[in-house]
């Protein structure tokens, strides 16, 4: 039969027939078997579970989860998911006993497996962490980094080493690694093991200054110092424009009174842009006590504090400063100080030795400026009223004098000195003014301060 006559045809016979065998059939209703009604109640306490979960109402989720497996317990994750819920329950024990129900209908899944190492972590349970952590090592190596950590919780070092070795293997050195390693060596004394491992990363890559200066400075701390000075200068021999390794050779050359190269390994250092201000800090307090003891050599220290005047920390300023204090060039000391000041400018112990410096140096403007400005920060500090008032007292300022170190007597407590030289500046404040009686009577209250001293 031609098949566009057919269909034709069977249509024709749809509408002849009586329609009452077709109402008959409600398509839209639901099924009223058995499993159709499961179904739709395992769904609906499953979606239920979710959203209790999402708002964190995990008791309610729960007893949604334990619906659908008195349904249907075959679904591992409503085993995985009831874990999680009666962890954030801090129901240890039966989230325990969930996850390890799902791992069992599941061995391979890495969620199911990472939750419940998570718990035994949470509990800080390491032995059964090592346990499940073991089985998750197959599926990536950060898990292998896990159990060297969890290895070394459980006191079991060898263990733990042999995993970093295989992971340095087989992945090469990492920061991590090392500070796990650096960890068991610290925690067995074993620094022989330690040297050793570094002389091993030396000799597989010469290339590699970071390993020399760790090995330096491993040798410098079990005190064998021949072999970090050989190992510096190995260094600087594979890697001529190392400028880390300076750092050390400074000192040995100084101690192998090498002075001219160890001047030179300082002047590289302070002048480096790669090293930091704090070890820049640490080399220039050295050199300035070096030079303390043989002056001979200030020209030196005086040539590379030129060099690095674009590049000075606040710990290298006060380094310097100090030193020109001690060589008794307060001019220069107040120039760094100063600079200090200028970087940190609420620092109450700067601003003191740049307001006793500029009174010493006659600096008395300054002095009177900078004292009166520090006051609003710090207004019960007395030993700023007290160089606001010498500093007007010098300027033939008596009236002003006379303000500031009466205010400034208010906050003398328990220090007889520091009120006695309050009224010799009030004695002479006192007589620039003219007034003769009041200049007379602190005077005699400042002698008779200092016969109590």
């Amino acid at each position: 039969m031609n098949k566009k006559i057919y269909i034709l045809v069977l249509l024709i016979g749809i509408f002849l027939f009586p329609q009452v065998d077709y109402a008959q059939v409600d398509f839209n209703k639901r099924p009223d078997d058995d499993l159709g009604n499961y179904e739709d109640a395992y769904q609906e306490h499953f979606f239920e579970a979710l959203k209790q979960k999402g708002i964190e109402n995990y008791q309610r989720s729960v007893d949604a989860l334990l619906k659908c497996i008195k349904i249907d317990d075959t679904d591992p994750v409503l085993y995985f998911e009831l874990g999680k819920n009666y962890k954030a329950l801090k129901n240890f024990g039966a989230a325990e006993d969930a996850l390890k129900e799902a791992i069992s209908k599941s061995p391979e899944n890495e969620w199911f497996l990472d939750e419940l190492y998570d718990l035994y972590m949470l509990q800080n349970d390491i032995d059964k962490a090592l346990k499940t952590v073991k089985q998750l090592v197959k599926f990536h190596p950060d898990y292998k980094q896990d159990l060297a950590s969890l290895y070394i919780e459980a006191k079991k070092y060898k263990n733990a080493l042999e995993i970093l070795d295989e992971l340095d293997k087989e992945f090469g050195y990492n920061q991590d690694r090392d500070f796990l390693r650096n960890q068991i060596y610290d925690l067995t004394g074993n620094d022989d093991d330690r040297i050793e491992n570094l002389e091993a990363r030396i000799k597989s890559n010469p290339d590699d200054e970071a390993s020399y200066l760790r090995l330096i400075y491993r040798y410098s701390e079990t005190g064998n110092t021949e072999k970090a000075f050989d190992t510096a200068k190995e260094l600087l021999e594979s890697n001529p424009e190392s400028q880390l390794v300076h750092l050390a050779l400074y000192k040995f050359y100084l101690d192998d009174n090498k002075t001219n190269e160890a001047i030179q390994s300082m002047k590289t250092v302070l002048t480096s842009a790669t090293i930091k201000p704090e070890a820049k800090t640490k080399v220039l307090n050295d050199f300035v006590n070096f030079v303390s003891k043989h002056p001979e050599y200030e020209h030196q220290l005086l040539e590379i504090t030129a060099l690095i005047d674009d590049d000075k920390s606040v710990k290298t300023l006060r380094e310097l400063a100090q030193y020109h204090l001690k060589t008794n060039d307060k001019e220069k000391a107040l120039g760094y100080l100063e600079d200090v000041l200028a970087e940190d400018p609420n620092d109450f112990n700067t601003i003191k030795d740049v307001l006793l410096l500029r009174l010493d140096l006659n600096k008395d403007s300054e002095a009177a400026k900078l004292s009166s400005e520090t006051l609003e920060l710090y207004p019960a500090q007395p030993m700023l009223y007290l160089v606001n008032g010498v500093a007007n007292n010098k300027l033939n300022q008596p009236k002003k004098a006379i303000e500031s170190l009466e205010m400034g007597l208010d906050y003398v407590i328990d220090d007889s000195k520091l009120l006695s030289d309050f009224y010799t500046q009030l004695s002479m404040a006192y007589k620039q003014n003219n007034n003769i009686t009041k200049s007379e009577a602190f005077a005699k209250k400042a002698e008779a301060l200092s016969k109590q001293q």
